[in-house]
């Protein structure tokens, strides 16, 4: 039998889910983790502009959500950036935007992320939120059969095994996986594929600290309130200044005491470790691996730090990996599970 096995990673900076998968490959797309309520559906509005978003009905509210959601008004993401963030109408609205956009109508087995630090705590309770039939607007619904939660940095230790082919060795080999996204910096430490919980753990300390800093610095020089933080964002990750007040804002003046809260971050991390030599794989993945890339090698200067192709989806693909080898394993034990019951109904 086939299963309809997809993954979505809601992350406090972007939505990533898996849109296709085609033989081997596995197709991921992404959107900002923004959302604009209304009270009204927008789309009934005549002059309501097509753009690339979806709008998902909520308890008597409508979200628009997708990757031209700046289009539909100013939004704030500070305002969802807190350990609560899964229980929110915020949060649905942006995995039911993901489902509207894979254009299914069945899963079987739907794979979500938690960070690292609010794994335990809130595994079960994401597992039943987003189980059922979801409602992505204009009369159309999601079935998802089962939900499957796992620590965000499992799905990138998925998806390390699989592009370096690790498969036979990587049960005896420790693993770090270092995870930088928009507002935690999370880290896993694996067994093979076996979380060491009391060894992972997440920080508030991701691309946002950073990004925020910038904005600081702007504002200060500037003399007003500056906010575009998605115009840093972009900036950080091209190398070109942004552009203030039609000039270009120097960035190199920042660059060295963005460096120094990166490194105080990979610091706490490495305290949470009794030495260093004894990780195989030291793995950094994330939005945000290139603001602390130099701060990890500085931390671990014996060890090689590996990368992955893609790093802002490693999440969600591994979540697709795990989620697959989960129902073929589940695929397996059924036929002997209904052998064994035909057994017992014949004895007496």
């Amino acid at each position: 039998m086939d299963y309809v096995v997809r993954a979505v990673d809601v992350g406090y900076g972007n939505t990533k889910y898996v849109s296709s998968v085609v033989g081997n490959e596995i197709r991921c797309a992404s959107f900002p983790s923004v959302t604009y309520p209304t009270v009204r559906d927008p789309t009934l509005n005549p002059a309501f502009e097509r753009r690339k978003t979806v709008v998902i009905p909520i308890d008597g509210m409508f979200y628009e959500v997708g990757p031209d959601v700046d289009l539909a008004a100013d939004s704030f993401r500070a305002t969802q950036m807190h350990d609560q963030y899964i229980h929110t109408p915020d949060y649905m609205a942006l995995v039911r935007g993901a489902l509207a956009m894979m254009k299914l109508r069945h899963i079987d087995l739907l794979v979500v992320g938690l960070p690292v630090s609010l794994f335990a705590v809130n595994k079960a309770a994401l597992e039943r939120a987003v189980s059922g039939t979801h409602d992505i607007g204009g009369g159309r619904t999601v079935v998802v059969k089962k939900a499957l939660a796992v620590a965000q940095p499992h799905g990138a230790l998925a998806d390390f095994v699989a592009q370096h082919q690790k498969g036979d060795s990587i049960e005896n080999e420790r693993s770090l996986i270092i995870d930088p996204g928009w507002r935690t910096f999370d880290w896993l430490v694996a067994r093979g594929m076996r979380l060491v919980l009391n060894k992972s753990h997440s920080l508030n300390g991701g691309v946002y600290k950073l990004v925020r800093a910038v904005a600081e610095d702007i504002s200060a020089s500037i003399g007003m309130p500056y906010e575009d933080l998605d115009t840093i964002d972009l900036a950080l990750r091209t190398g070109k200044n942004p552009m203030v007040f039609q000039k270009a804002y120097d960035m190199s003046s920042v660059m060295p005491m963005l460096q120094t809260r990166a490194q105080r971050t990979v610091a706490s991390m490495v305290n949470w470790f009794d030495g260093t030599y004894s990780f195989q794989n030291v793995v950094l993945v994330g939005g945000g691996a290139h603001l602390f890339k130099k701060a990890v090698k500085q931390a671990f200067p014996q060890l090689r730090i590996l990368g992955i192709k893609d790093p802002l989806h490693s999440n969600v693909r591994g979540f697709q990996i795990a989620g697959m080898a989960y129902m073929q394993r589940q695929a397996a034990t059924q036929p002997a599970a209904k052998e064994d019951a035909r057994s017992g109904e014949g004895e007496s």
